[in-house]
């Protein structure tokens, strides 16, 4: 009996067969994403694991209960995950800006957006009498 259960144990898994009983726990919507991605991936538990220098049992408890996260964590899974943190997140991209000023004059009415409410008054009393007289001066209507 000694030889089969030495044998057995040096063979372990064989295949693709998961390791431990199913959970009968709902994942949370992180933990779904986690296991989204991962599955994705085309990656076990335990692989991730290796990736994010935790273990096979720190990746089932993420994926199924209500965790926080360090954001060191979050970034070490995106990583692993080869996705955007955000996405892990569940961020929604930011909507595209509109068409306005580029370049230079971007950088410029960013900053003057930083400026207190009173400084910028000043700049737009400067800056409207201008553009008007620009606007009128060449028939457009500032587009």
């Amino acid at each position: 009996m000694q030889a089969i259960s030495s044998i057995s144990q040096s063979l372990g898994y064989i295949g693709d067969m998961p390791a431990g009983r199913p959970s009968t726990r709902k994942r949370t919507s992180l933990g779904e994403r986690i296991a989204s991605a991962r599955q994705q991936a085309g990656m076990t538990q335990t692989d991730l694991a290796h990736r994010v220098n935790a273990t096979q049992r720190v990746i089932a408890y993420w994926e199924r209960e209500a965790v926080s996260l360090r954001p060191e964590q979050v970034q070490a899974l995106a990583d692993a995950l080869n996705i955007s943190a955000d996405d892990l997140l569940g961020r929604k991209a930011a909507r595209a800006r509109g068409t306005g000023p580029v370049g230079r004059a971007r950088k410029l009415f960013d900053s003057i957006s930083q400026l207190p409410r009173h400084q910028q008054e000043k700049i737009i009393s400067i800056l409207e009498p201008f553009v008007r007289e620009h606007v009128s001066a060449n028939g457009t209507n500032g587009h």
